[in-house]
């Protein structure tokens, strides 16, 4: 069954059959099945909602099906949340080398759409625990434990996803303020069309994983660090 470009037929026969050890290949399974099915669509909260939330229905009800002697639980939903995190991280890249190439042809980060994007960015983490959490509610007694366990300790620790959408933020913050220095501008026409654009632009660039992008500014931005990624402790 496809839902929300989610295979969940599939991924809900890999949770059944998951052994104890295999949290780690379950994490790189929902990891690929969730960033493939934010490739097919716009970035925008909602379809990131309805992603997640497919994948987090689909985990629950292969766990609970699950009958594999000395099944950890908690490892398999553990698995799944970071697999979520680990495509959202690379969410937050794409967004990321959409904005600098934006600011780069001189869009304001104050135009209308640019300004909901950078807001949604630090939304990112908060969606992604609100719609697990909202989604896994209705999971039944045995799994509301170990979900609010391996959320608890999301939370606690801080996502991937949150470190790096704070990290691409303030980068981007300075950038826009060197480049007003600068006096680097566009037509305001030019910047009103490629801002408009920017939810496709972002999903162009997360299907290319930003390799064109990069090779292609490659020489300009040598010199540019990027944003630093934290690691889950």
């Amino acid at each position: 069954m496809l839902k929300s470009g989610i295979d969940q037929d599939a991924l809900i026969e890999m949770f059944a059959n998951a052994s104890a050890k295999q949290s780690a290949q379950l994490r790189t399974a929902v990891g690929e099945a969730t960033l493939k099915a934010l490739q097919g669509r716009e970035m925008s909260l909602k379809n990131i909602r309805g992603v997640i939330k497919a994948v987090t229905q689909a985990a629950s009800a292969g766990a609970m099906q699950n009958v594999t002697p000395k099944v950890d639980v908690e490892a398999m939903l553990d698995g799944a949340l970071a697999g979520m995190d680990d495509a959202l991280l690379k969410a937050v890249d794409a967004n990321r080398v959409a904005l600098e190439r934006l600011t780069g042809q001189g869009v304001d980060l104050q135009e209308k759409q640019l300004k909901k994007a950078m807001d949604d960015l630090q939304k990112l983490e908060d969606t992604m625990f609100d719609t697990v959490r909202k989604a896994s509610s209705g999971a039944g007694a045995g799994l509301s434990g170990p979900w609010a366990e391996v959320l608890g300790k999301m939370e606690k620790s801080g996502s991937l996803t949150g470190a790096q959408a704070t990290a691409t933020f303030e980068q981007m913050t300075n950038q826009m303020q060197t480049a007003i220095r600068d006096t680097r501008a566009a037509s305001l026409k030019a910047a009103q069309t490629l801002a408009q654009s920017y939810a496709a632009l972002v999903s162009g660039v997360l299907i290319g994983m930003s390799d064109a992008l990069r090779t292609g500014g490659a020489e300009g931005a040598a010199a540019k660090p990027a944003a630093k990624s934290s690691s889950r402790k």
